[in-house]
């Protein structure tokens, strides 16, 4: 049986009735994108790999809205009652869906079934959104279906792209990720309940009225309730993810950047980005000694990092008194700051930024190398602590490309250190990295060395979402020191002595990295990625 729209009785003119539907949509439509993209940012956040979670959740979503149109056929009758349910529905778990999410990650450690269930969820409604309101157009004035569907895509793409640029450019900086869905949610039950109570009373007796009020009135107080919460809901979520310790806590325009434990409580100093451990006293110097002091044996005056804002591997580089000027390209302010002002990571540091030799750029390493002139001195040493390269934002800096771009910085005779990953975890990541390298015509020297394990509370291994931290049980460091000639695997002499390796222990961990090379891998480009697993 076909269905044919009733016209509805309406309390204004049909054209404004019109105009307050196609407002609806749009405003609709903006909140159900804000809800995609708060899910796609933080499940990268917590997850990692950015491009399989926008993959996951825009897939499952888009699925879900087919179900969703489906569905809605049922509820076409009574139109009006359906979206105002819908929209209390979706508004609620929209609203809440960031916050759950984020407690699913950090008191039980899993965070993609929750990502899978709100992405289905969310998707379903709002699914059921264009059906409904198109029964509700043409039921104030019929137009053929073309136009009118023409009206409302319109409308909802538009909303779309509103919603899209709202939330990296309004509600993540302004609002953060909590506060953004929450507010959004408040915005959605609002446009639903306003568009049906007032435009479309007339389908609704007085007690499916006050029902709906009263719906639409409880999900806003859960909504204000949460949002009021939110603060000692993040701050017992970060406690639960990283322990009881947080000193600091910062959500740069990066990353959120944590610190735990130092000062007088006792326990290591441990620095977080975005929930994976960069930093921890105990065994930093391991990783450190590592990556800067095989590339200082040969000349050393001038030194570019490239990352490291912490300021441990410009620690280890003023260890020699003849390096001129050391250049450290950080992408995060946030870290430099810290890395200056907080006690315990500049003494861990050594006070590296205080020395005038220093200089450092806040900018992304890729494009600061892009922007340099061609007159700029070459350095003899360049040094690569970077993010692990299975992580997606840091796929670029483990490209052909990049590396094209550091070597033209090279002196003649300079040398390249790259912390590759953990080869005994990883080992196709870090021979990519390998292949990379070599495909410029640069020589490379592979090695290994292995940390104490992280002995502090927070994100490794506690759950298959927990990211994974630098140091850790059975973890590696695993490095590449790179040059255009042939080059030795050696340490040079150092005052005082390095307190984790010496020539013959760096002799054998080349061995033992050698021992697991994979030959015949194809180099990554920006084109074509080949870190993921």
């Amino acid at each position: 049986m076909i269905y044919r729209p009733v016209p509805a009785r309406l309390p204004v003119p049909a054209g404004l009735g019109r105009f307050v539907v196609l407002t609806t949509v749009f405003i609709c439509a903006a909140c159900g994108l804000v809800y995609e993209l708060e899910l796609v940012a933080l499940a990268s956040y917590l997850i990692g790999d950015s491009v399989t979670q926008a993959s996951v959740v825009l897939s499952v979503m888009v699925f879900a809205m087919g179900i969703g149109s489906l569905l809605a056929k049922r509820l076409r009758r009574r139109a009006a009652l359906g979206f105002a349910a819908v929209e209390a529905v979706l508004a609620l778990i929209g609203g809440l869906s960031a916050m759950a999410l984020y407690a699913c990650f950090a008191w039980f450690g899993q965070a993609r079934p929750a990502l899978v269930g709100f992405s289905l969820a969310i998707g379903v409604l709002i699914g059921a959104e264009v059906p409904l309101l198109m029964t509700l157009i043409q039921r104030i004035r019929r137009q053929d279906a073309g136009g009118a569907v023409a009206d409302l895509f319109a409308a909802d793409y538009v909303g779309a792209l509103v919603g899209g640029l709202a939330f990296p450019f309004l509600l993540l900086p302004v609002l953060g990720q909590l506060t953004g869905a929450l507010l959004t949610g408040g915005v959605n039950a609002v446009a639903g309940g306003a568009l049906v109570l007032w435009l479309f009373r007339g389908d609704l007796s007085v007690r499916t009225r006050w029902a709906l009020v009263a719906a639409n009135g409880l999900v806003l107080a859960l909504l204000a309730t949460c949002s009021a919460l939110s603060g000692p809901f993040e701050r017992a979520a970060r406690h639960a993810v990283y322990g009881g310790d947080v000193r600091v806590a910062v959500q740069s325009g990066v990353q959120e950047v944590v610190l735990t434990g130092g000062g007088e409580s006792g326990k290591p100093l441990s620095l977080f980005l975005d929930g994976r451990l960069r930093v921890n006293s105990d065994d930093e110097f391991r990783y450190h000694e590592a990556l800067v002091h095989p590339a200082m044996h040969g000349p050393h005056r001038r030194v570019l990092i490239l990352g490291g804002g912490d300021g441990l591997a410009v620690r280890e580089v003023l260890r020699y008194g003849d390096v001129a000027s050391v250049t450290v390209v950080e992408v995060d302010a946030a870290v430099l700051r810290l890395a200056r002002t907080d006690p315990d990571l500049a003494a861990l540091n050594h006070g590296a930024y205080g020395d005038p030799r220093v200089r450092f750029v806040t900018g992304d390493a890729f494009e600061w190398l892009r922007s340099l002139p061609p007159g700029e001195a070459p350095f003899d040493v360049i040094v690569s602590d970077l993010p692990d390269p299975g992580i997606t934002p840091s796929t670029k800096l483990y490209s052909q490309e990049f590396y094209g771009l550091v070597e033209r910085r090279l002196a003649p005779g300079g040398r390249l250190a790259v912390h590759a990953g953990a080869l005994g975890a990883r080992p196709h990541v870090f021979w990519t990295v390998d292949a990379t390298i070599r495909s410029l015509g640069l020589y490379s020297r592979p090695y290994r060395v292995g940390g104490s394990g992280f002995s502090g509370g927070g994100v490794s291994g506690s759950g298959p979402d927990r990211a994974p931290a630098r140091s850790g049980q059975g973890e590696d460091w695993s490095f590449l020191l790179a040059a255009r000639e042939p080059l030795p695997l050696q340490l040079p002499a150092v005052r005082p002595p390095l307190l984790s390796l010496d020539r013959d222990g760096l002799a054998a961990a080349g061995r033992a990295a050698e021992r697991s090379r994979e030959p015949g891998l194809l180099p990554s480009t920006l084109m074509h990625p080949r870190y993921a697993e």
